[in-house]
């Protein structure tokens, strides 16, 4: 018995630390769980220690012995401090109005719901009917440098103008009442009058199928046609012959065009003289007693035809020029003897172009185009032999002015000045054609614009195509 005594005091204190032990992991687990911070568990495992050094209780007394879990103390907190006043939003002016109606919006108080409750409150206004268009049919914003664009109708005629006296001399200082306007008969109101001067768009088109003397000449003179442009023109460069050619798209006239007009200076017209069919030179081979070596006839030889596709030239400079800005006039400056020949193009179609896009012909005829006797040899036209009448038409049709008919350098170097400075400076009448009373079939409109001055005689289109829109 004495045995068994000593053991059960030996047992009795390792049996009253593991459940100090116990109840210390017990009260970790649950500090955790509730958030007591490690130094309040720590403080009690501490206190559960210096309790083992007291004599052990008997068996039943240490079952009571195990603390119940901490419970969480509430913090000593003092008065609450007064709340912070929130500044006042200031609401935007248009939100006493509906966006939609304009009427204006009652303005009851809103009572402050819990979150999630959408039932209270008074009910949003009912949307608009939202009508949809099918795409492609609305246009984006403009931009702001296109809000300074200038618009013009496809029915608005532009006319230019020039004024002359009996000595040939232009007159300016004219009002628009001094001006009247006819289409198809009907008398017109003009909408716009300007004498102001316009910017140029020139497309100057060289006959490389002149004789060579004549080509020459011209060469010459490059640097006055140069001087006759200002520094806010634009000009493109054309050459033809048996075919057309673009030297140049349209550029200033600057030091650029000066060097392109300078490498023009190699290109060479045809030969002079009338064609060789006999002789040593004639094109054809060995001959005895004037029979050729192996033919029994002697052939017949024809001079070759020469294409100068003046109509061709004109239509591919028209076709440029129309994409330039309409506020610039449109001149084609044809330097040329006025021959026509092998175009695909026919004067009609090309006048029809000319005609539809605002465009004047302006020319200086060379060579035999210059010769005083050239208005009646251009009635005795050979068959087959082509035009010799086509560039005067185009320039009479166009309103611009007769052709400049000069045979020596200085003169060529007059025209170019005096040319440039009437298209740039005429008279610019411009009006919105009123509907005839009765429908008029044909699609050409005859123009006549009368000065009520006497002694002037006008120079200006004949009549127009009204232009397809193209925006």
């Amino acid at each position: 018995m004495t045995v068994r005594k000593e053991t059960a005091a030996q047992e009795r204190p390792r049996t009253v630390e593991a459940g100090w032990m116990a109840a210390v992991l017990v009260t970790g687990c649950l500090a955790g769980y509730l958030g007591i911070g490690v130094a309040q568990a720590g403080a009690q495992s501490s206190g559960s220690q210096a309790q083992q050094t007291q004599p052990a209780p008997t068996q039943p007394a240490q079952k009571d012995a195990i603390p119940d879990a901490p419970t969480v103390q509430p913090s000593a907190t003092g008065p609450e401090p007064p709340a912070i006043p929130r500044p006042e939003e200031k609401k935007p002016a248009t939100a006493d109005r509906n966006p939609w109606t304009n009427q204006p919006n009652a303005t009851p108080a809103e009572p402050r719901t819990a979150p999630g409750d959408e039932t209270s409150g008074p009910p949003p206004p009912p949307m608009p009917p939202v009508k949809t268009v099918p795409p492609g049919s609305t246009k984006a914003p403009l931009a702001q440098e296109q809000l300074y664009t200038y618009v013009v109708h496809t029915n608005f005629v532009q006319i230019p103008v020039t004024v002359k006296d009996r000595d040939g001399r232009r007159v300016d200082g004219l009002l628009p009442s001094d001006f009247s306007v006819k289409e198809n008969g009907a008398l017109q109101k003009l909408s716009f009058f300007s004498s102001d001067p316009f910017a140029l768009s020139v497309a100057i088109v060289l006959d490389l199928g002149m004789p060579d003397a004549s080509v020459q000449k011209v060469n010459q003179t490059f640097s006055a046609l140069v001087g006759a442009f200002a520094p806010y023109d634009e000009i493109a460069l054309y050459t033809y012959s048996s075919t057309v050619s673009e030297v140049s798209d349209f550029i200033g006239a600057s030091q650029k065009l000066t060097a392109l007009l300078n490498q023009m200076k190699v290109e060479r017209g045809r030969n002079n003289g009338v064609a060789v069919m006999s002789g040593p030179l004639a094109p054809n081979g060995p001959i005895i007693n004037g029979i050729p070596v192996g033919s029994p006839t002697q052939p017949v030889y024809t001079p070759p035809k020469e294409a100068h596709v003046l109509n061709d030239a004109i239509l591919r400079a028209a076709l440029d020029l129309r994409k330039r800005d309409r506020t610039r006039r449109k001149i084609i400056f044809v330097i040329s003897d006025g021959r026509e020949y092998g175009s695909e193009a026919s004067y009609r179609d090309v006048l029809k172009v000319l005609l539809s896009n605002e465009i004047q012909v302006k020319a200086v005829a060379l060579d035999s185009g210059a010769l005083p006797v050239y208005d009646k040899l251009e009635r005795l036209r050979l068959p087959k032999q082509g035009y010799d009448d086509i560039l005067p038409k185009y320039v009479s049709a166009t309103g611009g002015l007769p052709v400049y008919k000069e045979l020596s350098q200085s003169a060529i170097e007059d025209s170019y000045a005096q040319a440039m400075g009437e298209a740039r400076s005429q008279y610019t009448l411009g009006y919105t054609p009123i509907p005839p009373k009765t429908p008029i079939a044909k699609a050409y409109h005859d123009i006549e614009v009368l000065v009520n001055r006497p002694g002037l005689k006008i120079y200006t289109k004949a009549g127009y195509y009204p232009a397809l829109a193209t925006r």
